[in-house]
């Protein structure tokens, strides 16, 4: 899962950021506004981390232009400011949590757990299931043939993203798109490697192959 965070501190940014890849979760850094807003346009969004007092276009605004846009996954707003008024504005443009800063990283951890679990719940089932292998988005555990088998969080994202695409066959630059949040040259082998990881895992030990090459394409989970 994606989270983008619009936050004009690049310190309390790499906080979050350090505290959300530890947790497992991918992020995306906007330090202002409109950037946030076009990162929000761009990419596939599973939550967002809000300032209120950002350049060029306030995280109030923004608030509001992501939701006249239609977009509507779960937007925590983390500022500075803390006043009723301030809270009430917020959750009324759109947000659906409001944490005043300085904060403490488990109650944030904890409120993007609830609204994605809540979110899940809503709009989307809470596991994936291809033959007899099956995760589960919310536990972020995965079985094939009723064995559970332990994967990073990398590993993870890599497999939720070949299984939201089953059938479909994905290039290696929309993998490093969706599971990397970074803009790797796409002759980079850090996709082969993952892959060739995540198949000793998923499917040598078990009869059936589910994740394929289609050679000078990408790859295909079926």
């Amino acid at each position: 899962m994606k989270i983008l965070i619009v936050e004009d501190d690049n310190k309390i940014a790499a906080f979050v950021q350090k505290a959300l890849k530890e947790a497992g979760y991918m992020t995306v850094h906007a330090e202002d506004g409109k950037e946030g807003l076009a990162f929000a346009s761009v990419h596939s969004v599973d939550l967002a981390i809000i300032d209120l007092m950002l350049p060029l276009m306030s995280g109030m605004s923004l608030i509001k232009e992501i939701r006249n846009t239609g977009k509507c996954f779960p937007i925590i707003v983390l500022s500075a400011k803390d006043s009723v008024q301030d809270k009430v504005e917020a959750l009324i443009a759109g947000a659906d949590v409001y944490l005043a800063k300085p904060f403490s990283i488990s109650e944030l951890l904890a409120n993007i757990h609830a609204q994605l679990r809540r979110f899940a719940m809503v709009t989307e089932p809470s596991s994936l299931t291809i033959k007899d292998l099956t995760i589960d988005l919310l536990s972020r555990k995965v079985f094939r043939d009723n064995c559970e088998i332990e994967l990073p969080p990398r590993e993870f994202a890599l497999l939720e993203y070949l299984m939201r695409n089953a059938g479909r066959v994905v290039t290696k630059s929309m993998i490093i798109e969706h599971v990397w949040e970074y803009n790797f040259d796409p002759e980079t082998p850090i996709v082969e490697t993952r892959i060739h990881k995540l198949r000793k895992k998923i499917d040598e030990p078990f009869n059936d192959q589910l994740i394929h090459t289609v050679r000078g394409v990408g790859y295909v989970l079926e």
